[in-house]
């Protein structure tokens, strides 16, 4: 993910947090772009070349990887500046294969309080039809000095 892939309606200072956190890490690797930024809704899309399993379908750990990644900024922008979220639980339940193509994640809150905060994740193919639907739950620390 890039600067590039950033919406534009988020504020600089956030982008640049964004850019810099997503920087060379699992989501740029995997080609994760988010697509839309809101307290309400994030949403984000993948390609399934280069994220598959050896049978040629997009490797389930794939969909977790963007579920989380998906949750987890959810939870940092529902947490910002002062929290930061780790990861308690992730589940996934694949609902069908995808072989080409890209995948699109649409994270909403379930629950959004002080110290926790839990998100569905919903991933679809490009015909719209469900391919996996995940739940993460985040603990929300204090952002640590410095």
């Amino acid at each position: 993910m890039t600067r590039s892939d950033v919406p534009p309606e988020v504020n600089p200072a956030t982008t640049e947090l964004l850019a810099r956190w997503a920087d060379e890490q699992l989501a740029e690797r995997m080609g994760i772009k988010i697509t839309e930024w809101d307290p309400q809704r994030m949403v984000g899309t993948m390609p399934v070349a280069h994220n598959r399993q050896p049978f040629g379908l997009l490797h389930g750990g794939a969909s977790a990887v963007l579920a989380e990644t998906l949750g987890s900024m959810a939870a940092w922008l529902w947490g910002m500046p002062d929290k930061v979220p780790l990861g308690l639980e992730l589940s996934c339940a694949h609902h069908r294969a995808v072989t080409a193509g890209e995948v699109t994640g649409v994270c909403t809150p379930l629950h959004r309080g002080r110290t926790v905060a839990t998100f569905e994740i919903r991933i679809s193919d490009e015909q719209g039809r469900p391919t996996c639907t995940a739940r993460l739950t985040c603990l929300l620390r204090d952002r640590p000095p410095g």
